[in-house]
């Protein structure tokens, strides 16, 4: 599969219509800049910025809330919505029913879209909750009907993520805001520690997305992203790496277009086919999203 040198793949945005379906989580303090419908055309609007030349061709969407109506909705969305190429979705991996909701997923409206699962183990107090035989036995029903999984963990709980991957080594896997190093304190050694021990599962590849939401929101600058920045380029390469935006949540530190343009300053010295990988082709492969052979029009 190839796809367009023109074109940038966004593989980790969210969409909320709160008519539609509310948010609660949206009601915590600090996040009204974000406590409104966000919607495609929304995106469209936003998201101009060129990187290395691309502009906007494709997208993944995430879920937010776990629950697997807001799922349903994402993948509906997403069978009359061209922008959209792939959903990241939830179910309970814990529910002996799990292979049934999957089925049931696949087989409704918009199911073709749902290509890898993802639940907020960032959230958990458990410090091995991954590991627990309930919820390897959903992720192996996930595996077993050709679905990913995106681990989202905060730095601290990245060692869940690496006995994951040892334990589950034909799950394909990918690590959403690269595991949210500390940037505000700048504190990266653990988390670098880990993220190469996982960076060591080649079925695991990663998200360039949320770091400027782990920075500070009103100062941050790319000096501030460059660390993390080069040492995912170390551990995983430029082929195991995929642009994200986490928009609209990054509207809380710069916005969808301010990303762009900072991880556009971040790819220079790199080689083309490094910057395709980054850009569109990680994405492509490891989501089997089709090519991105059309740019994003102006609405």
């Amino acid at each position: 599969m190839t796809t367009d040198t023109a074109s940038l793949v966004d593989a980790h945005h969210h969409l909320w219509n709160l008519a539609e379906y509310p948010q609660s989580w949206l009601d915590a303090p600090g996040l009204e800049a974000v406590r409104r419908t966000f919607t495609p055309d929304d995106l469209r609007a936003t998201a101009t910025q060129e990187v290395a030349g691309r502009q906007l061709g494709g997208t993944v969407a995430v879920q937010c809330v776990p629950e697997v109506p807001e799922t349903e909705l994402l993948l509906a969305l997403a069978a009359r919505e061209p922008l959209i190429e792939a959903v990241v979705g939830w179910a309970d991996l814990t529910s002996p029913a799990i292979g049934e909701v999957l089925d049931g997923l696949l087989a409704g409206e918009g199911g073709a879209y749902l290509r890898s699962l993802r639940h907020l183990v960032q959230g958990e107090t458990d410090p091995a909750w991954l590991q627990r035989p309930e919820v390897e036995r959903g992720l192996a029903a996930a595996r077993d009907r050709g679905l990913r999984y995106d681990v989202l963990v905060r730095s601290h709980q990245l060692d869940q993520a690496v006995r994951l991957a040892e334990r589950l080594p034909d799950l394909p896997l990918v690590l959403d805001h690269a595991g949210k190093p500390d940037l505000v304190r700048g504190e990266l050694s653990d988390w670098e520690r880990e993220l190469r021990q996982l960076a060591d599962h080649p079925q695991v590849v990663c998200k360039v997305s949320g770091l400027i939401t782990e920075a500070d929101h009103t100062s941050w600058t790319t000096a501030d992203i460059r660390p993390a920045w080069d040492v995912l380029l170390a551990a995983f390469g430029p082929e195991r790496l995929m642009f994200g935006s986490d928009w609209p949540v990054a509207n809380l530190a710069g916005g969808w277009n301010r990303w762009a343009a900072t991880v556009d300053e971040l790819l220079g010295g790199l080689a083309e086919s490094e910057i395709q990988a980054i850009l569109a082709g990680t994405a492509t492969a490891f989501y089997g999203l089709p090519s991105a052979d059309d740019t994003l029009e102006a609405p």
